[in-house]
């Protein structure tokens, strides 16, 4: 009986122990330490590289793809679909600055730049003069 005791009274003190070990100001301060850092682009962030730009050397038809695609193939939202010249013609004839234009800055159901901010003006009109030359 002594025995189990002595191993009660032990173990209550190693518990102790370590939950003062656990509330020490170096246990809380490693466990509300943040796990990372933000680095802004244009700032020295310990030689992280760059950010790819965001076409990243993609073609027109990868961008179409990856940003368009889904309304311009299937109409959707009234888009008017990739290659469908009757559609295409009366926008192709308000000239390419106004196609570039409701495609940087949003028409209709389209928001600005389909959506993809990401996208620099220069892929968006990649991407329309995709579209315009499979659509004539």
């Amino acid at each position: 009986m002594i025995a189990g005791v002595m191993g009660v009274l032990m173990g209550a003190a190693l518990s102790t122990s370590v939950q003062a070990a656990n509330m020490s100001k170096e246990a809380i301060a490693e466990r509300l330490k943040p796990v990372g850092d933000v680095c802004l682009q244009g700032q020295d962030c310990g030689g992280a590289a760059p950010a790819p730009a965001a076409g990243g050397g993609k073609s027109p038809e990868d961008l179409f793809n990856a940003s368009c695609s889904a309304c311009h193939n299937t109409g959707a939202a009234g888009a008017p679909k990739k290659g469908d010249a009757g559609a295409w013609g009366p926008r192709i004839a308000q000239g390419m600055d106004t196609l570039y234009s409701h495609a940087i800055n949003g028409f209709n159901a389209m928001p600005p730049k389909g959506g993809n901010a990401s996208l620099s003006d220069d892929d968006v009109k990649s991407i329309v003069d995709y579209i315009v030359d499979s659509s004539k």
